[in-house]
């Protein structure tokens, strides 16, 4: 590491190393400075969804569409908690950003012609062609930097660390009924198996694991310097100009000078404890956030008079998580985002034993009616999501794998509960058994009819993709609760990051209260106050800002104009 840089960066996601790289492609010398042992932060992480509105692929597609259909989204959506010059930054960048990535960097995307907006319903809302996954990534051509990327959270994992991406999970849930499916999963099981056996560790990275992958093997390819286990303690001014770090590294406090200024993207404020009344004001509340999301970053800004915004419809990205009991008596935290909940025969009660959500809503809006007044709520906001036998085999629920992966140790441990009747359920999850019969015999029949009139699960294209087509009937959503045994697990309020941050401009430069930027300072990624204000509006939100954003930074510093086209 040098003393002094062009630019220097504090944060290793997705949003750090696409202003790294940007800005070494437009010329500026580059320091990425990274407080924990890994690289890749909440993105590695992360299901890898980028959300970008004609992106080239789209258009490649034939399926351009006009822009004021994403922007008629944003402020359906978003509304007075969002700003329409920052959408119309991202709007016009986005593109060129997918464009620069495939053509300067190992970053490559597929498009999904069918993912449906989270509310498709919404004035401008779209079936498809909006998101982005990044392309599996063989990381054996990492060699050892292989160790410096943050490995995927253990439960997303399955056979000692093997990832699964979107595109393998209908196999593993249909390898013992197809054989399509089963010569697909041996073949990423041969993979895995001979991977742990000559390098100790999974290098077929899937999903957000493949983009912090890509991203930081071409950080290594491109000589950009990059320190780990350094944190940012103090940004170094001179004149109201920001032209420097103060860092904590392990060989002692290193002064670094940024000719053009610093980028903040360490991963926002999920876990900051000075913000637990913002962001946790319920009893019990669990982050899917890395351990360095602790807000450090955004906090050098406050001598400079910058304060984190107000007025976001949410602090946090929400998402429901079980509890998964360890051996040492901790619990770990997983986080029910698309696998079971919105498939059918899988509903959740309050402590009434009745329904309170559409079980098949975005998991930040299925939080959100979590941490709403109902009659049987709990103070921390818990519920139980619950399925009968037939429904937990075919689908698993939570951490507890399908058939034939064994259930007997989540059973054990107390994350999973069974009972031999509803009534034996009730009487351990401490619902009204009556209700809970009422509730069960309620939804039995909605799934006969294949209409769900209490709370809309499965009526929107966004519900029925999550479902099970392969089910038939009216209504890929929605079961039978019927024959036991009968099971529950119980689900908490949790998050996958903050969405309040430090604002910015539509250069991402950060603002002051009174709109004044801050000269050679730039923000992006969770860093920076979403701009979907606290909204989710679909997969891939976050990434696609943060990765946009960070290529906007870098060109601003630079002093460099966006590509045309």
């Amino acid at each position: 590491m040098q003393d002094s840089y062009d630019l220097v960066v504090v944060g290793s996601g997705a949003a750090g190393m696409a202003a790294a790289l940007t800005a070494h492609h437009l010329g500026l010398s580059v320091l990425i400075v990274e407080k924990t042992e890994y690289i890749g932060g909440s993105t590695a992480y992360s299901g890898g969804a980028t959300w970008i509105p004609n992106n080239p692929h789209q258009l490649e597609a034939g399926a351009a569409e006009p822009r004021s259909n994403a922007m008629t989204y944003l402020q359906a959506e978003v509304g007075n908690h969002g700003r329409p010059d920052l959408w119309e930054s991202f709007l016009d960048a986005g593109p060129k950003m997918v464009r620069f990535m495939e053509d300067k960097t190992h970053l490559k995307f597929s498009m999904r012609p069918v993912a449906p907006d989270y509310h498709p319903d919404q004035p401008g809302g779209a079936l498809g062609h909006r998101v982005l996954d990044p392309l599996d990534f063989d990381a054996r051509v990492m060699g050892e930097k292989l160790a410096l990327i943050r490995p995927p959270i253990r439960e997303f994992t399955v056979f000692g660390g093997m990832m699964v991406g979107r595109k393998d999970i209908p196999h593993m849930f249909s390898m013992l009924r197809k054989p399509a499916s089963a010569l697909h999963a041996a073949g990423i099981l041969a993979r895995h198996a001979k991977d742990k056996l000559t390098r100790g560790r999974a290098t077929r990275l899937v999903l957000g694991s493949a983009m912090a992958g890509r991203l930081a093997h071409s950080v290594f390819e491109a000589g950009i310097d990059l320190q780990t286990r350094s944190a940012a303690k103090e940004l170094l001014t001179e004149e109201g100009r920001v032209t420097g770090l103060l860092l904590d590294t392990p060989d002692g406090d290193q002064r670094v000078t940024a000719r053009l200024g610093v980028v903040l993207a360490g991963g926002g404020a999920a876990r900051a404890k000075v913000l637990d009344d913002v962001l946790h004001p319920h009893a019990q509340h669990y982050s899917m956030s890395p351990e360095g999301s602790t807000g450090d970053s955004i906090a050098l800004a406050a001598p400079l008079g910058v304060r984190v915004a107000e007025g976001n419809a949410a602090p946090l990205f929400y998402a429901p998580v079980s509890l998964i009991p360890q051996a040492d008596g901790s619990v770990r935290p997983f986080p029910h985002l698309f696998l079971d909940r919105a498939k059918p025969g899988v509903y959740a009660v309050d402590g009434t034993g009745q329904r309170f959500v559409n079980e098949a809503a975005s998991y930040h809006d299925f939080v959100r009616a979590m941490l709403g007044n109902g009659p049987g709520r709990a103070p921390e906001g818990s519920v139980w999501l619950l399925a009968d036998h037939a429904t937990i085999r075919r689908y698993g629920l939570g951490a507890v794998r399908p058939f034939p992966a064994p259930m007997g140790g989540h059973l054990r441990s107390g994350y999973l509960k069974r009972g031999r009747t509803l009534a034996d359920l009730a009487a351990q999850i401490d619902v009204p058994a009556q209700a809970l019969a009422e509730t069960a015999a309620r939804v039995t029949g909605f799934a006969q009819k294949g209409e769900d009139p209490d709370h809309g699960k499965g009526s929107t294209a966004y519900n029925r993709y999550l479902g099970d087509p392969e089910l038939g009937g009216a209504n890929p959503c929605l079961g039978p609760l019927a024959r036991g045994p009968f099971y529950a697990i119980r689900l908490y309020p949790g998050d996958i990051g903050a969405s309040v941050g430090l604002p910015i401009d539509p250069e991402a430069r950060v603002v002051t209260p009174e709109g004044q930027p801050v000269p050679g300072l730039f923000a992006c990624g969770n860093d920076a106050n979403s701009i979907m204000g606290g909204t989710y509006p679909g997969a891939g939100i976050t990434l696609g800002p943060a990765l946009t954003f960070g290529f906007i930074a870098a060109h601003t510093a630079a002093g460099k104009p966006l590509p045309t086209g």
